[in-house]
């Protein structure tokens, strides 16, 4: 009997330790609920981002990725992205998805166009430019000769 009085007593110990550790990472991670509108795109490959990836305007965040889903007629990958109060987006504005180095994180680039009207809630952009695959990209270089013109190359060899 007395044994498992001290095992609760440490099961509770522990699980107060684990749960200061939780409110600790959760105050530390700065997630928040921030109020905005909902802005959406479409593109036809949206290959590296994720719930939550970032929407960026000049490299500052302007808001975050809320949804992703497929557009039943077109095949398109649709996100729908929330955009804090305050941030206005020309009508004509682009959306890319770009990576924050070689091997980054990807997220979205919105360039502002240079039109009076703003998108408003619900809005979508309609130029976008998709995800670049990079192994898509060295497989072409690798198997294309690397850009070397093969009847150049033996005629330059043949004296």
């Amino acid at each position: 009997m007395q044994k498992n009085v001290l095992e609760t007593i440490m099961g509770a110990v522990v699980l107060t330790v684990a749960g200061g550790f939780l409110f600790f990472a959760y105050k530390g991670s700065e997630v928040q609920v921030e109020d905005g509108y909902l802005v959406r795109a479409n593109f036809s490959n949206i290959s590296g981002i994720t719930l939550g990836s970032d929407v960026r305007i000049g490299g500052i965040k302007v808001g975050s990725v809320t949804d992703l889903s497929l557009d039943a007629e077109t095949y398109d990958a649709v996100a729908k992205m929330n955009i804090k109060n305050g941030t206005g987006i020309p009508k004509d504005s682009t959306a890319s998805i770009v990576s924050s180095g070689l091997l980054g994180d990807k997220y979205i680039q919105i360039t502002p166009g240079g039109d009076d009207a703003m998108l408003g809630s619900g809005d979508k952009i309609d130029y976008t430019q998709s995800s670049v695959n990079l192994e898509e990209l060295i497989g072409k270089f690798m198997f294309s000769g690397g850009g070397v013109d093969k009847e150049t190359t033996q005629e330059t060899a043949t004296p």
